[in-house]
C-alpha cells in the first residue's frame, strides 16, 4: 500500500465505515417469501485487519476495498438452508479459527434473502443463481489480479452445491472446495452437474456427519471423510461400518510416508496423492474415523496385529492395553466384537485412545473365551504381536514374538522394534 495522503485519508475513512451487518430475519420472512420471493447477496469481507468489523468487498464506486490482498489465498464461506432466518451461529468461531492458522482473505456470502424461506425447493433453486451472480465478483477479482488458484471455497450444506456450482462454471479452476454436509435432498443421486463434484476444483474434500439426515450420503470429492460413521456425532450413538470396526480398512500404503489423510484445514496435504489415485485407477477415498465427544475432539489410533500358533483359539477375541515409560496406563476403546478368532489364525484389532502412547515400555493382554467351553489351564501360543500406529505411521511399530496366554490371565509383555522382514 501506498504511503501518500490520498491513501493515508482513503485508509482512515475505511476504519470509520460501519460494520456489515449479517442479515437478520425471522420466520415471520419465511412467511412472507411464500408470497413475495427476494434474492439477495451480501459479500462481508474479513482479514486480520479487520476481524471483527466486516467491510465490502466492492466500494460503492466499484472500487476494489483498500483491504483486499490479491496476492493472499481467499476462503469463501457459504451457508446453508437457513428457515428460520437466523444468523450462522459458526461464522465468528470459523473467522477466528481459519486467521489464526493463516493470513488470507475472508468473504462470507450472506445470501439469507434466498434461503430463508419455508418452501426447500426455492432455496434449492436458488442455489444456481447464487452461483451465478457470485461468478460475476469473481470476474471482477480476476480483473484486480485474484486468481482461481487460490480461491478455497467452503460450503455447509446447500452452500456446499453452491461452491459446486460455481467450480463448474470455472470449469474445475478453483483451487479448492470443501464440502461440509452438501445437502442430500434434491441432491442424492443426481449426476455430477447436478451437484457438487470432485471436478469442480483442483482439490474437493468432504465432510459427511449428517448421511442420515438432511445430509448427503454418496462420496462426492477426491476425499470423502465420514467421522463417526457419517451419521450420529459426538455424544450420539455411533454406527457400525462392520469392515472400519474389524481393522480391514487400516492400510494406508498408498499414503507413502504421510498417516492416513487427515479431516480438516490441511487435508489438502495429501491433494496430489488422492488426485492421482482417482486418475490413474479411478479410486475415491473415503475414510472413517471416530471421535471424542469433548473438546478437541481428536483421538489416536492403533491396529494389534496378532497371529496364532494353534487353532484352539475359538470364539475367543483379546483386550489390550498400553503403558508408557512412567508405567501410566492407557485403555483404548476397542472393536473386539466384531472380529473374533473364529476360522481366524490372523487378526486385527483396532483401537481408539483419548491420549497417545509416544514411548510404549510394554503391552498388557488378555485373552478371554466367548463361548461356553471355558478353559483356565489351556494355553493358546502366539507367533507374532504387532502393534502399529496410524496416526503418526512414521513411528516404528512395536512386537513380541513366540510367547503364550492363558484364558482370562492378564499378561505384560515388554515391547521391542520388530525385525526389518516384519515391517
Amino acid at each position: 500500500m501506498g504511503v501518500n495522503n490520498d491513501g493515508k485519508i482513503r485508509l482512515i475513512k475505511e476504519n470509520e465505515r460501519p460494520c456489515l451487518e449479517f442479515t437478520q430475519l425471522s420466520v415471520k420472512d419465511s412467511l412472507r417469501d411464500l408470497f413475495i420471493p427476494r434474492m439477495e447477496i451480501i459479500l462481508m469481507m474479513y482479514t486480520r485487519n479487520n476481524q471483527n468489523c466486516a467491510k465490502p468487498l466492492f466500494e460503492q464506486d466499484n472500487t476494489l476495498n483498500i483491504l483486499f490482498n490479491t496476492k493472499r489465498k481467499t476462503v469463501w464461506l457459504i451457508h446453508g438452508y437457513r428457515p428460520t432466518g437466523s444468523a450462522p451461529s459458526w461464522i465468528q468461531n470459523f473467522l477466528r479459527l481459519l486467521l489464526n492458522k493463516e493470513d488470507m482473505n475472508i468473504i462470507v456470502v450472506d445470501w439469507n434473502r434466498g434461503a430463508t424461506t419455508l418452501i426447500y425447493n426455492r432455496a434449492v433453486k436458488n442455489t444456481r443463481k447464487v452461483a451465478i451472480i457470485l461468478t460475476r465478483y469473481i470476474r471482477k477479482l480476476l480483473k484486480h489480479g485474484a486468481s482461481l488458484d487460490t480461491f478455497h471455497f467452503i460450503g455447509v450444506s446447500l452452500g456446499a452445491h453452491i461452491s459446486g456450482f460455481v467450480g463448474k462454471i470455472f470449469q474445475g479452476q478453483l483451487g479448492r472446495i470443501t464440502g461440509l454436509d452438501p445437502a442430500g435432498p434434491k441432491f442424492s443421486g443426481k449426476p455430477s452437474y447436478g451437484r457438487l463434484d470432485y471436478t469442480d476444483a483442483a482439490f474437493v474434500d468432504v465432510i459427511h456427519s449428517d448421511a442420515d439426515g438432511l445430509g448427503i450420503k454418496e462420496p462426492l470429492g477426491h476425499i470423502d471423510f465420514y467421522p463417526n460413521g457419517g451419521k450420529k456425532q459426538p455424544g450420539c450413538p455411533k454406527s457400525i461400518f462392520s469392515d472400519y470396526k474389524t481393522g480391514l480398512c487400516v492400510n494406508c500404503d498408498d499414503f507413502k510416508k504421510l498417516s492416513c489423510p487427515r479431516l480438516g484445514y490441511h487435508a489438502n496435504l495429501w491433494k496430489d496423492i488422492l488426485k492421482g489415485r482417482m486418475e490413474k485407477r479411478s479410486l475415491r477415498t473415503t475414510v472413517f474415523l471416530d471421535t471424542a465427544a469433548t473438546n478437541p475432539f481428536c483421538t489416536y489410533y492403533f491396529v494389534l496385529n496378532i497371529l496364532v500358533r494353534n487353532k484352539a483359539m475359538k470364539h475367543g477375541y483379546i483386550t489390550f492395553k498400553l503403558l508408557n515409560e512412567l508405567g501410566m496406563v492407557e485403555e483404548p476403546r476397542l472393536y473386539e466384537e466384531s472380529e473374533s478368532f473364529y476360522k481366524v489364525q490372523e487378526v486385527n484389532i483396532l483401537a481408539q485412545f483419548y491420549n497417545d502412547v509416544v514411548n510404549i515400555s510394554s503391552i498388557s493382554l488378555t485373552y478371554f473365551q466367548s463361548s461356553n467351553l471355558q478353559c483356565p489351564t489351556c494355553e493358546y501360543r502366539i507367533q507374532r504381536l504387532m502393534l502399529k500406529s496410524l496416526t503418526y505411521p512414521q513411528r516404528p511399530p512395536v512386537c513380541r514374538y513366540n510367547f503364550v496366554l492363558k484364558e482370562r490371565e492378564e499378561v505384560f509383555l515388554n515391547s521391542s522394534t520388530c525385525t526389518l522382514k516384519e515391517i
